[in-house]
């Protein structure tokens, strides 16, 4: 196969309207305008092309990649028919997250995160939510975990159905690609707890005052593990009759852990449980 990079020229000028279109992509404002994010990275390219996820075009670095997992993807992407398009070492860098060299941004199609679009096995689902958590990164590193630990899917819930961003750079790149393979939606946290009901699932909430310890809770069967954000934890919403506080012990002089440790805590337990309990 030729390398499409062979027949395109080198981009090395900021003012390039593609370049610049691209990297307005780093603001929401014109991810939501558009409906297209940033996926920068060999293995977070992969991983959306293993999901399904259109891509647009790719920039990636000029000349032939010292890194075969970038020229890897990049070749599979053109084998798709997307445009490969050469830039200049300087510029890839301004369309990239961090101060990283990724080797290959690509620009996709963002997928849909409709409540509605998200099917549970009929056994045991386990769900993960995420309740007004501020920063992209622990979106994604949430993910990650999620994904580790073998969860049916993650719901990012809120005040409103716009308040989560999983498509922020920081959050792709935090998640390691795994935004686009773990079942994914954004919802109202009315529009969650009502979904979560209907299903069936056990509630199980993370709070500060929770009265039992988080490994005293049966985490098997159908249950979703909620957590909120640092500053402000859960809203009055999760509470009831149909919801369980628990707690992670705190032997130091912070209250709390970052949200995206304490899922990793929650989802690995319940997968410990799941596990003996198989």
């Amino acid at each position: 196969m030729t390398d499409d990079r062979a027949a395109r020229a080198t981009l090395t000028s900021a003012a390039n309207p593609r370049l610049r279109a691209a990297a307005a992509l780093r603001d929401r404002r014109d991810r939501v305008r558009t409906g297209r994010l940033l996926v920068d990275g060999a293995r977070e390219v992969a991983r959306a092309l293993d999901a399904g996820v259109r891509l647009v075009e790719a920039f990636v670095v000029a000349g032939p990649s010292p890194d075969p997992e970038v020229a890897a993807v990049a070749a599979r992407a053109a084998s798709l028919g997307v445009p490969l398009i050469p830039v200049v070492p300087d510029l890839l860098a301004r369309l990239a997250y961090g101060e990283r060299a990724s080797g290959i941004v690509a620009v996709a199609t963002a997928p849909g995160t409709y409540l509605a679009a998200v099917s549970l096995p009929a056994i045991a689902p386990l769900v993960g939510v995420l309740e007004d958590v501020e920063k992209p990164g622990n979106l994604g590193a949430v993910c990650r975990s999620a994904d580790g630990a073998g969860l049916d899917a993650l719901i990012a819930a809120g005040g409103s159905a716009a308040s989560a961003d999983p498509w922020n750079p920081n959050a792709v790149r935090a998640s390691l690609g795994t935004v686009f393979t773990l079942p994914l939606a954004v919802a109202t946290t009315a529009d969650v707890l009502a979904w979560l009901r209907d299903r069936g699932l056990r509630v199980v909430v993370a709070r500060v005052d929770g009265s039992v310890p988080y490994t005293e809770v049966d985490l098997t069967g159908p249950v979703a593990l909620v957590l909120g954000s640092e500053a402000h934890g859960l809203t009055a919403d999760w509470s009831g009759n149909d919801v369980t506080a628990v707690r992670l012990p705190m032997r130091g002089r912070a209250d709390s852990l970052n949200v995206a440790a304490a899922a990793a805590i929650l989802f690995y337990e319940a997968r410990r449980q799941r596990d003996a309990d198989a």
